[in-house]
């Protein structure tokens, strides 16, 4: 069968189906050169130069996940912040660009204190109300919105086809920080979006190994060549061990997020009936201001991702961390093992987030074993 017959499960496991032409592996090699030899005319007719820009290890790794997101090309960083701050250096002096005003904390501290000094003229609302973005939008001048669906870690949810059409109607880009929900569960790119960025570190990786990050692009246009460009020149790049352990991720991406969703689809639903906990933030409720929006881009499950207040306040928040055992107090998310996290106290004073407020990165452990040891902590 041709690729383009097999499901993404399919593809993902396989790495695309690559064999080794020189050994016969199933498993693609690592390249550590740094450099490649020329030709005798000076040339590189074998079409490598320096790892730095390319480097066949990459190959693997990009391919699966453009497969994946349905995209043109892909580019492989050296953390989701190399390639987030990649696409805003992609931009001009004086470019306004509209982002999520609830995202990624650090990307958002160095758009405050970097960008900005840069000549960008940055605006934060909130995606999730499109009259809010219509608003915040001047055509002819805003270049980019910016927007991560589920937005870590209050998970609101943002409708990325109707920002298309928004963005696009502008004059603008749209890129997507889709690291949650990764392309098991909404591909952006298919929605109209024309980026599409994931801290691979997380669900793409999924085994707390490696840090990584990634873009997709749905054109290979002017704009992206300048984020190569960025890529290349200031040398944010990926190390082929690293590449080559960000393949092997993706080749469990869809059983390890699968089995996540059902367990944080299960681990909500009690929670939100539990008398130690104020509030369940997840998408896969009912109840929960984004659902309908979710239900119809994300397929598959709602994320291993959720947020519980803790009925007490901080104080009672960061009790119930200390007192877990099966859920590790360590941040990042994705990973095989379930984490817990007090954002607020993470994130620093000007954070959004409540100080009630905890985040749970749902791994594969026996999901009664998560719950129980939430409970106990929760009844102490």
């Amino acid at each position: 069968m041709a690729d383009h017959d097999l499901r993404p499960e399919t593809l993902a496991a396989h790495a695309l189906g690559g064999i080794d032409g020189a050994t016969g592996a199933i498993i693609p090699p690592i390249h550590p050169s740094t450099t490649y030899e020329r030709d005798a005319d000076l040339g590189y007719g074998r079409g490598r130069c320096y790892s730095r820009a390319d480097n066949p290890t990459y190959d693997a790794a990009a391919d699966t996940l453009t497969a994946l997101e349905g995209g043109a090309q892909t580019l492989l960083f050296a953390s989701g912040m190399a390639a987030a701050t990649a696409v805003f250096q992609a931009l001009e002096p004086g470019d306004h660009v509209v982002v999520s005003k609830v995202m990624y904390w650090a990307l958002r501290a160095w758009l405050r204190g970097f960008a900005t000094r840069w000549g960008l003229e940055v605006e934060a609302v909130d995606t999730s109300c499109l009259d809010a973005v219509r608003s915040a939008l001047r055509p002819g001048r805003t270049r980019l919105v910016w927007v991560e669906s589920p937005a870590n870690p209050l998970w609101v949810i943002s409708d990325i086809a109707a920002l298309a059409e928004l963005a696009h109607g502008a004059g603008a880009k749209l890129a997507v920080d889709s690291t949650i929900a990764s392309p098991v569960l909404t591909r952006p790119l298919a929605l109209g979006a024309d980026i599409v960025m994931h801290s691979a570190t997380k669900y793409l990786n999924g085994h707390s190994d490696v840090v990584a990050g990634t873009l997709t692009t749905a054109a290979r246009d002017e704009f992206w060549a300048r984020i190569k460009a960025v890529q290349v020149q200031i040398g944010g790049v990926l190390g082929p061990f690293e590449a080559w352990l960000l393949q092997r991720g993706l080749r469990t991406l869809f059983a390890r997020v699968r089995w996540q969703c059902a367990s944080a689809q299960d681990l909500a639903q009690r929670l939100s009936e539990h008398t130690g906990v104020a509030e369940v933030l997840y998408p896969g409720l009912p109840g929960f201001a984004g659902h309908e929006v979710a239900r119809r881009q994300m397929s598959g499950g709602f994320g291993g991702m959720l947020s519980i207040r803790v009925a007490g306040g901080e104080a009672a928040a960061i009790a119930v961390a200390a007192a877990t055992g099966v859920w590790k107090r360590a941040t990042s998310l994705g990973g095989v093992e379930s984490l817990v996290e007090h954002r607020a106290s993470m994130e620093g004073a000007e954070s959004p987030v409540p100080g009630d407020l905890l985040r749970l990165s749902v791994g594969l452990e026996a999901v009664e074993d998560l719950f129980a040891d939430l409970d106990q902590a929760l009844r102490r």
